[in-house]
């Protein structure tokens, strides 16, 4: 079982592919992932079907939960409940986020 994992080449290869993001664990109690949006880039999330949280590691912008936009920065943390729907928006820096699931990434 893999116990380590580089979040920094993970942020390096999103930013050379398609996808904004990249999940790393993936069980069926826990998943963990990078997120990464350029200024602009459209967040194109859909409601989930575990609970979740984001924590920043850089970036600005806004997080919408359920139609209401909450100011993100470094360092903080956003719990959004399953099946709400939310984006990241707004940024005019690079956005990176670590989130985790309290289940499978589905």
């Amino acid at each position: 079982m893999k116990i380590e994992f580089d979040t920094k080449e993970y942020i390096k290869n999103i930013a050379k592919g398609k996808s904004h993001f990249h999940t790393f664990i993936n069980k069926d109690s826990l998943a963990a992932g990078i997120i990464r949006l350029e200024p602009g880039e459209e967040d194109t999330q859909a409601p989930h079907e575990s609970d979740e949280i984001y924590y920043i590691i850089q970036g600005d912008g806004f997080l919408n939960v359920g139609g209401k936009d909450y100011v993100i920065s470094e360092g903080m943390s956003y719990f959004v409940a399953k099946d709400i729907k939310h984006r990241f928006h707004g940024n005019k820096e690079e956005l990176v986020a670590l989130y985790f699931f309290g289940g499978p990434d589905s």
